[in-house]
């Protein structure tokens, strides 16, 4: 009886030890609920690979003989670089004066 009487008047067994508790447990709790987030979100990701070609054309496969015709068709030769203004210059009047450097060189 003498021991109970103690026990319940100590505060560290009166509020540490279910605090204690409290924040271990929700860590565990927290996790699982996290854990069934993403595996919702792994479900709905995840569709059939027809149905996902007709709602997103452009994941299709890239076929490498198709892009080498069109980079085949690109004039390489006739490419000239031109650089950008600077941040201190004024982007249209550069570009203007870019466009006739290039309609005097052509």
């Amino acid at each position: 009886m003498f021991n109970l009487n103690s026990l319940q008047r100590n505060k560290t067994i009166k509020y540490g030890v279910p605090m204690l508790l409290l924040v271990v447990g929700g860590s565990f709790g927290l996790r699982e609920f996290a854990q069934i987030r993403y595996d919702a979100q792994k479900i709905r990701k995840r569709l059939d690979p027809s149905l996902e070609a007709k709602v997103n054309p452009q994941k299709q496969a890239v076929i490498l003989e198709e892009e080498y015709e069109k980079l085949k068709e690109i004039h390489l030769d006739e490419w000239k670089n031109i650089r950008g203004p600077r941040p201190w210059e004024d982007s249209r009047e550069y570009q203007e004066q870019q466009r006739k450097n290039l309609s005097k060189t052509d």
